[in-house]
């Protein structure tokens, strides 16, 4: 096969956080409700915080920055091995961050 694969990966880290919050759990936290009221409803007394919409939610992770490489297309398979070997040419391993994600695999 002729062309190449431009892959785009993040490095990994052990205190990562990926979180899905819903909405109502949230908002039962006295904390985050005592925010907001202090926050959009400044010296408003007796306030009650309810959700309309009960099925949404927040998504909480840590931002990832993407690093990004060539490979020929005959090298598809090894495509998270030679992820971990451009991480670890760019010296991007450091402390408790030592794995890959691949995010994306763009054909040229």
């Amino acid at each position: 096969m002729e062309g190449q694969i431009t892959v785009t990966y993040a490095i990994l880290c052990d205190d990562d956080v990926n979180i899905d919050l819903d909405i109502q759990a949230l908002l039962a936290n006295e904390k985050v409700q005592k925010l907001i009221k202090s926050e959009f409803a400044k010296g408003a007394r007796n306030l009650v915080i309810d959700a309309a919409d009960t099925t949404g939610a927040i998504h909480l992770s840590k931002e990832k920055q993407l690093h990004s490489f060539v490979i020929a297309k005959d090298d598809f398979a090894d495509a998270l091995s030679l992820a971990e070997e451009d991480a670890r040419g760019k010296k991007l391993f450091k402390g408790k961050c030592g794995r890959i994600e691949l995010i994306d695999l763009r054909t040229e």
